[in-house]
């Protein structure tokens, strides 16, 4: 069941958020609710990690071959930037 729900905010920050919305397709509404949603969901297994819809969506974006060594990557990094 839907109910309406009036809310009090700063008008820029409702300005960003329509932007924000507009730019994912999503309806401010459905992105306050999701939102919420996150912030209030519990789990029945307090080890369970919960994925949220945005990471879910862009998972597979970006392929990372098998054998990437990211802690390698990272001190190689940390090298060059310290330089």
């Amino acid at each position: 069941m839907e109910t309406k729900l009036t809310l009090r905010m700063d008008e820029n920050v409702i300005e960003r958020a329509k932007i924000y919305a507009r730019n994912h397709k999503i309806s401010l509404s459905k992105m306050i609710e999701s939102y919420i949603n996150s912030l209030t969901e519990t789990t029945d297994n307090s080890n369970e990690i919960k994925i949220s819809e945005l990471v879910e969506s862009i998972s597979g974006v970006i392929q990372v071959p098998n054998d990437f060594d990211d802690k390698n990557e990272y001190r190689n990094y940390l090298d060059e930037k310290y330089k």
